[in-house]
């Protein structure tokens, strides 16, 4: 019995792949094997990518939320310990928004916080 094989689907799946290739440089756009490696080494760093940007975010706002705190004499850390004591339940990307754009909110929040 004749071997068979499914030429329609594996060109489709290679199809599929050379199409996720465009814009790459060289024969990394138009070569199987080096696109294939290409495009396997893209999408890993765009899954770790979707996790670092969490960690780039919160680090950020615990900056931008420092160096609020800091202009009333307070550091992050008594800041935060001082936002969690008093009951105040907003996130580090709110405060840090807050600290960044309204400053008088952000002072009404650090004044709550000292009394």
């Amino acid at each position: 019995m004749p071997r068979s094989v499914n030429h329609v689907a594996s060109r489709a799946k290679r199809k599929n792949l050379m199409k996720l290739s465009k814009g790459y440089f060289g024969r990394r756009k138009n070569v199987w094997t080096v696109a294939k490696n290409a495009i396997e080494k893209g999408l890993l760093y765009a899954y770790t990518g979707r996790k670092q940007k969490k960690r780039n975010f919160r680090s950020l706002w615990i900056t931008r939320i420092n160096a609020g705190a800091r202009q009333y004499g307070m550091s992050y850390s008594q800041f935060m310990g001082a936002v969690n004591k008093s009951g105040i339940e907003l996130n580090r990307k709110v405060l840090a928004d807050l600290a960044m754009n309204h400053p008088d909110a952000f002072k009404a929040v650090v004044d709550s916080i000292k009394k």
